[in-house]
């Protein structure tokens, strides 16, 4: 029997998800069930501008484009690091500096 691992959200990122529209937050927490139990979300890539073992799953839908960085290399839990709507073609600096900071926070 496969261990589930629990998800922990970090600063606003559960807060965050959970302002997406309805089509979007479904998604991603479809997303968060699969790393719960194991197997990759489907489309994600490592976010090694953040940092060591972060990765992003990438949401698509009618309503735009969103974003989650997660940690998922920890023993203990899935940390997930934040969550936003993307606006630009390029993730921006203060997206990535905001998930840098709670992954520092995280020791």
């Amino acid at each position: 029997m496969t261990s589930v691992k629990k998800v922990e959200f970090c600063g606003s990122s559960k807060k965050d998800i959970m302002a997406f529209p309805k089509n979007a937050r479904d998604r991603v927490f479809y997303q968060l069930d699969l790393l719960m139990e194991g197997d990759d979300p489907y489309d994600w890539k490592p976010m090694k501008t953040v940092g060591q073992g972060v990765n992003e799953i990438r949401v698509k839908c009618k309503d735009g484009a969103f974003r989650v960085f997660y940690v998922v290399n920890r023993s203990d839990a899935i940390y997930v690091l934040h969550a936003f709507q993307k606006a630009t073609e390029k993730t921006e600096k203060r997206e990535i500096d905001l998930a840098k900071a709670r992954l520092k926070a995280l020791g």
